[in-house]
């Protein structure tokens, strides 16, 4: 199934979010543990989240 324009720019956006995620995972050895649990809380309340669009994504809703 050819990928249409649409598709292909999500597809770019989750590039620029794991982008994102390497630049944090990299600096993360800098983070005290209280400031790692401060960033773990701040990512969690995110809204939205990567989990919670990812799990839309594998459970869309019916109707």
């Amino acid at each position: 199934m050819p990928a249409t324009g649409e598709i292909i720019r999500m597809m770019n956006y989750v590039d620029d979010i794991a982008a994102t995620l390497r630049r944090i995972t990299t600096s993360l050895p800098t983070l005290t543990d209280e400031e790692k649990k401060q960033l773990a809380e701040y990512m969690r309340k995110s809204d939205p989240n990567f989990t919670k669009v990812l799990e839309g994504l594998e459970h869309p809703k019916q109707g």
